[in-house]
């Protein structure tokens, strides 16, 4: 079991498990590749081989208030390592994680491997919005913030 809990807003750390969903269904990119999550505002890094459009800001956003003014409970459950292997890509998982895997779940949404702290139902995120979007190299950084 993953012991260290980060410390991660949990408003904000619960937005980014929304947004990896909704940029995996998007652009089949798996979740981000590199995060960094703050209070004010946030940024993830996604392996995408176009620069977004603002129409595709605006789908993205839109979608994951979407998601967030629906009300979902977020949830956790505890599975095998080995259970783990088969339904979730474990790269980043410390080498130290033990043999018990924390899974999030944000309703139906979304699941995966996590040891930060998150809200209850995602009623408590806000709106989200996307600052900025940039592109270089083959990936897509996504600044973001929600609302207070």
């Amino acid at each position: 079991m993953i012991e260290n809990s980060k410390q991660y807003h949990p408003f904000m750390h619960t937005a980014e498990h929304i947004l990896n969903q909704t940029m995996d269904r998007i652009y089949s990119c798996g979740r981000s590749f590199s995060s960094h999550i703050e209070r004010k505002k946030s940024k993830c890094d996604y392996h995408i081989d176009h620069a977004l459009t603002e129409e595709e800001i605006k789908d993205i956003e839109n979608r994951v208030n979407q998601v967030i003014g629906s009300s979902l409970a977020v949830t956790e459950e505890y599975i095998t390592l080995e259970e783990g292997k088969q339904k979730f890509n474990l790269s980043r998982l410390p080498d130290d994680a033990g043999d018990t895997l924390r899974i999030i779940k944000v309703g139906d949404y979304d699941a995966c491997p996590c040891s930060g702290m998150h809200v209850k139902n995602t009623s408590e995120i806000g709106e989200f919005s996307i600052s900025s979007a940039s592109f270089e190299n083959g990936v897509v950084r996504v600044r973001f913030k929600v609302s207070e």
